[in-house]
């Protein structure tokens, strides 16, 4: 039993005993009794309250706890934050000078994209593309995506955004750099690194030349 729930009993006890005392005739509202049980009432009150209730909070929970909880939990598939696999975040600012600006000259095009449907009849190309790990080459027009033409295969390739906001169609050409064969129509993810070293984002790469490509593959 608690120190309240202690104080709350003598009372309890003492008012029963006054009420009791009081209905049974046995002493006067005015009595020394009455008077007594008053004060040793106040008195209990007092000192139960001057010497604090004897609540005390409970201590934060260690580090040590909250670890093995955590390997305790089962592990997800939901993305981190700047988890690029699914869209978690962008990629770093590219071609960004000392103060955050682009370099005068720099291509602006490759982050801005372009909109392949607006390339007309006649000026659209067809370039041989090989899927190494498909073990295919196919025909794809410059105005079809490489996740496009692999669809259209059958072929069952990754992709989760279909927009370049993700890695999840990514791809890596094994010719060069990726610039030099494909251009993107939105690119949120890849920096010019990446690219550099011949990633591109299938589900909007659109071929410029002839190549050789390994799908499924990330920087």
């Amino acid at each position: 039993m608690n120190r309240d729930a202690g104080l709350i009993a003598v009372v309890t006890i003492l008012f029963v005993a006054f009420v009791g005392y009081w209905f049974g005739n046995l002493i006067p509202l005015t009595s020394t009794g009455v008077v007594a049980g008053v004060a040793l009432t106040v008195i209990a009150l007092a000192i139960h309250y001057s010497s604090g209730t004897g609540w005390e909070p409970a201590a934060d929970i260690s580090q040590e706890v909250l670890e093995h909880r955590a390997a305790a939990l089962p592990e997800t598939d939901f993305p981190e934050p700047m988890n690029r696999s699914i869209g978690g975040g962008a990629a770093p600012a590219v071609g960004a000078g000392a103060e955050g600006e682009l370099a005068e000259g720099e291509e602006e095009e490759e982050v801005e994209g372009f909109d392949p449907a607006s390339i007309p009849d006649e000026e659209v190309e067809t370039f041989e593309i090989e899927f190494e790990k498909e073990g295919e080459t196919v025909e794809v027009a410059s105005n079809e995506s490489l996740l496009e033409a692999g669809e259209d295969e059958g072929w069952d390739l990754p992709y989760a955004c279909r927009e370049g906001q993700c890695l999840s169609c990514s791809g890596h050409i094994a010719d060069g750099e990726a610039q030099d064969f494909i251009r993107h129509s939105q690119n949120d993810t890849l920096n010019e690194d990446e690219m550099s070293k011949g990633y591109c984002l299938t589900c909007v790469a659109y071929p410029t030349a002839d190549f050789t490509i390994e799908t499924s593959e990330s920087p």
